[in-house]
C-alpha cells in the first residue's frame, strides 16, 4: 500500500465478481449476473465500450447458432483443424480448445441477456483459407444494426466509434462496406446496400430510434443488457492495485474519480482493460522503438495499468511483441492515422518501402502485413517510409481511408504535410515520395506486367480468397490486380504500422485463469481480451478474432469463477 492510499480514507464495496474494463468485459458481467452473481464493471474512462466501441464490431466464434443456420457443414472438426494449423505451438492448444468448445454456448448467452441479434458476414474469408480447416466463405459475424435509442438516459456514456458518420443517420455493418466502397464500379449493389441502410436509419428516426452499426451496435448491445440486468458500470475508474490473501487475489483498489475504494471480490477479479496500445515506453521496450507515439487505433485509456498490476502480484507475460497489427494513412500533426482496409487490396494499387520497391503482398490481412514491417526491422533492413502508389483510374472508382469517396481530391492538408504527393510520370512520382527512381521504374514495370497477366509471381497478390475479398470483382482476370496507368496522374500516400491494440499481455489458461511464472494458477485472477496473451499466438485467424477471444474468454472466466464459489 503506497502513502496515499495510507493518507486517504477508503470507501468500501462487496461483490461477487469485480470485472475491469467495459469492452468484451461486458461479457463476463453477462454470464456472471446469469449464473445468479453479483458483478460490478469498472472502467478507466469516461466511456463504456473499449476499443470494441471503435471496432468493427465483427466475431470470429466458430461454431456459433447464427453460422451453424446458415453453414450446417462446418463442422466443428473443421475448425479445430484450422485453428491448430493457424496457431500452431505459438499459443497452448488449451486455450484453442477451450475457445472452440465454449465459443457457442458464449453467443447463445449474448443472444438471451441482451437485445442484440447477429447474422453472418457471407463470404468474408478466415484470414488463411488455404491451410486445413480454413473456410473461404468465412465464419465472420456481426451485430446487426442496433437502436442505441434502448440505452435511454445511459447513451452519452457509450464511447463514440473510429468512423462517425458524415451526420446521415445511416448504419453501415461490415458486410455493407465492402461493396459501399465500390460504389463507383458495382453501383447496382452498391446502391441497393445504401437505400437500404439509409432507410433503416430515417426509418428510425420516424419511430424514435436511432440505428447503429458496427463496433457501436455491439458495444451499445452488451451495454443495454448490463442496464436491463442491473450490473454497475463505474466509469472513470483506475485500478490501483489488486487485493491479495494467501496467495488469493479478493480484490482490488480502485480510484473512482479521486475517491480510493476497496472493492472485496468473492469469487475474484476479471481483467478486461485492454492491452498497452497507448504507453509508449511499454510499446518500445516490447515492439519496435520506431512505432509512431499514439498511432493506434485501440482506446486511449488502454495503458497497460492491469497488466502491471497483475505483474506485481506474480503474474506471467507472453507474446509482448504481438499486436493487432493495422497499416493506416499516417496522421496530420495532432490528429490520428486513418483507416485502411479494402484500399490495399484494391487492383491500381501498389506498396513500396523507402527503397521504392515493393516488399509485401499489399492484400494480405493487416496482422500478416505489420509482422512483415517488423521482421524487417528485426532482421536490419527497417522498411521505414512505407507509401501507397494509385492512379487516378484507382482515385476516381474507391472510397479511400474511409472518408473519401471516388473522384474526391486527396486533402489539401496531406499534400502540405507530406502525407501525399502527385506527379505526372513514375519518375516525377519517384521524386516526389523521395525513393530512387530507377529501382521505382523498375518496381512500376515489373508490377504492370504482373498484373496484365493477372499473377504476381513475387507476392501472390490475389492468389487467397481473403484477398480477393476485398478486391474489385469487376477486373479480371485477379480482382487484386491491375495495371497502373503511364498517363494522368499518379498519387502516393504515407502509411503507419498502426494497430488496433496489443495481444501481449497476462499468461492465462484454458479457464481464463491467471498463470505465475512456474505455471501455477494466481486464485481469483482471471485475464481475457488484450489483456491476456492471445490464445491464438501470433496469428490472426480471421476478422473479429480479438472481439471473438474476449467474449468467449469472459464466458469462460465468469463460468470458472461461478464454478469454483461452489466448490
Amino acid at each position: 500500500m503506497n502513502s496515499t492510499e495510507n493518507d486517504t480514507p477508503m470507501a468500501h464495496h462487496e461483490v461477487d465478481l469485480l470485472i475491469v474494463g467495459s469492452g468484451t468485459g461486458l461479457a463476463a458481467a453477462l454470464t456472471a449476473a446469469e449464473a445468479g452473481m453479483s458483478a460490478l464493471v469498472v472502467e478507466k474512462s469516461g466511456y463504456v465500450g473499449g476499443s470494441t466501441a471503435r471496432s468493427g464490431g465483427a466475431f470470429w466464434v466458430p461454431g456459433n447458432f447464427v453460422l451453424a443456420e446458415r453453414q450446417p457443414a462446418d463442422g466443428a472438426a473443421a475448425a479445430s483443424a484450422y485453428v491448430e494449423a493457424v496457431v500452431g505451438d505459438s499459443a497452448p492448444r488449451e486455450r484453442g480448445a477451450a475457445f472452440l468448445e465454449h465459443g457457442p454456448a458464449t453467443i447463445e448467452m449474448l443472444a438471451r441477456t441482451t437485445p442484440m441479434t447477429f447474422m453472418w458476414a457471407d463470404g468474408y474469408s478466415d484470414y488463411h483459407p488455404e491451410l486445413p480447416g480454413g473456410s473461404a466463405a468465412g465464419r465472420t459475424c456481426e451485430c446487426k444494426p442496433f437502436d442505441a435509442a434502448q440505452l435511454g438516459t445511459q447513451r452519452s456514456r457509450l464511447r463514440p466509434g473510429v468512423m462517425e458518420a458524415s451526420g446521415l443517420p445511416m448504419p453501415v455493418t461490415g458486410a455493407d462496406y465492402k461493396w459501399l466502397n465500390l460504389i463507383a464500379k458495382t453501383p447496382g449493389k452498391a446502391l441497393w446496400r445504401g437505400i437500404k441502410a439509409m432507410a433503416t436509419g430515417v426509418g428510425g428516426l420516424a419511430l424514435k430510434r436511432e440505428y447503429i452499426a458496427g463496433g457501436q451496435a455491439l458495444a451499445a448491445g452488451l451495454f443495454a443488457g448490463a442496464i436491463r440486468a442491473g450490473i454497475p458500470i463505474w466509469t472513470d475508474t483506475t485500478l490501483v492495485r489488486l487485493i491479495e490473501a494467501d496467495g488469493v487475489v479478493t480484490g482490488a483498489v480502485v480510484d473512482r474519480a479521486g475517491t480510493l475504494t476497496t472493492v472485496t471480490a468473492r469469487r475474484g477479479v476479471v481483467l478486461a482493460a485492454g492491452g498497452f496500445d497507448h504507453d509508449t515506453r511499454m510499446r518500445r521496450k516490447f515492439q519496435s522503438d520506431n512505432l509512431v507515439e499514439h498511432a493506434s487505433l485501440g482506446c486511449e485509456a488502454n495503458t497497460g495499468d492491469a497488466i502491471t498490476a497483475a505483474q506485481e502480484a506474480g503474474a506471467a507475460i507472453g507474446l509482448m511483441d504481438q499486436a493487432w497489427w493495422f497499416p493506416a494513412v499516417a496522421a496530420l500533426p495532432g490528429g490520428a492515422p486513418a483507416v485502411l482496409l479494402a484500399e490495399r487490396a484494391l487492383p491500381g494499387s501498389f506498396i513500396v518501402d523507402d527503397s521504392g520497391r515493393r516488399f509485401v503482398n499489399e492484400a494480405t490481412d493487416y496482422m500478416s502485413f505489420g509482422q512483415r514491417v517488423l521482421e524487417r526491422e528485426r532482421a536490419g533492413d527497417p522498411v521505414r517510409d512505407m507509401w501507397l502508389v494509385f492512379d487516378q483510374r484507382y482515385r476516381n472508382s474507391y472510397i479511400f481511408a474511409a472518408g473519401l469517396f471516388p473522384r474526391q481530391p486527396l486533402p489539401p492538408a496531406w499534400y502540405d504535410n507530406g502525407i501525399a504527393v502527385t506527379a505526372a510520370d513514375p519518375a516525377g512520382l519517384a521524386r516526389a515520395m523521395g525513393v530512387p527512381a530507377q529501382a521505382f521504374a523498375a518496381t512500376f514495370d515489373t508490377f504492370n506486367t504482373a498484373a496484365e497477366l493477372g499473377v504476381d509471381h513475387e507476392f501472390a497478390r490475389g492468389a487467397s480468397a481473403y484477398d480477393r475479398y476485398y478486391g474489385d470483382p469487376t477486373i479480371a482476370p485477379n480482382p487484386n490486380l491491375r495495371p497502373l496507368g503511364r498517363k494522368g496522374a499518379l498519387y502516393a500516400v504515407k502509411l503507419v504500422l498502426s494497430d488496433l491494440g496489443t495481444c501481449g499481455g497476462l499468461r492465462a489458461d484454458g479457464s481464463a485463469r491467471v498463470l505465475r511464472e512456474d505455471g501455477s494458477v494466481i486464485d481469483g485472477l482471471y485475464a481475457i481480451g488484450n489483456t491476456a496473451a492471445n490464445a491464438f499466438g501470433n496469428t490472426y485467424p480471421g476478422a473479429g478474432a480479438t472481439i471473438g477471444q474476449g467474449l468467449v474468454f469472459g464466458y469462460i472466466a465468469a463460468k470458472t469463477a461461478a464454478a469454483a464459489g461452489r466448490a
